[in-house]
């Protein structure tokens, strides 16, 4: 196994593993991108996401696509983990346990002071891998989403 950096020409493995993701979650119909707009979001000059993956004998059997986001009350950029995602036939061999790993590393390294990230409230087994790990639930926040129509027609 091998936990690397995502590389041009990994869009349509990492598209293929996002598809995957959103039929674990019962939400398939919900994917609108495609690779190129992943290959626009992670390889241009100043990529918006990046993407780690757990490669195995060349085969891309995991991913773990993140971004940046900010703390005011840190003044500290963080990581925000978006998709965290191993193929079902791969899992229990800890791949995505080496991409947590990796991404922890990679905000210890460059003085991000904060690694999160949401799971689905049916998904228990990612729940208790994170509790194990010392990951803290967020319970007193309230997620908000403006998209689609309620997007546009606030932004009147």
């Amino acid at each position: 196994m091998i936990i690397r950096e995502a590389v041009l020409g990994d869009e349509e493995a990492i598209m293929h593993l996002i598809h995957e993701l959103a039929i674990y979650e019962k939400a398939p119909d919900d994917v609108f991108a495609n690779a190129s707009d992943i290959r626009d979001s992670l390889f241009q000059e100043h990529p918006v996401a990046f993407c780690h993956v757990a490669e195995v004998q060349g085969q891309v059997v995991g991913i773990a696509l993140w971004f940046l986001n900010y703390s005011t009350w840190l003044g500290k950029p963080g990581l925000y983990l978006e998709d965290l995602f191993v193929l079902p036939e791969h899992r229990g061999n800890g791949y995505g346990m080496a991409l947590l790993k990796k991404l922890a590393a990679i905000a210890v390294e460059r003085g991000y002071e904060r690694f999160q990230w949401w799971v689905l409230d049916w998904n228990q087994p990612s729940i208790d891998l994170y509790k194990q790990i010392g990951a803290e639930p967020m319970d007193e926040w309230t997620t908000f989403r403006l998209s689609g129509d309620a997007l546009r027609k606030f932004a009147e």
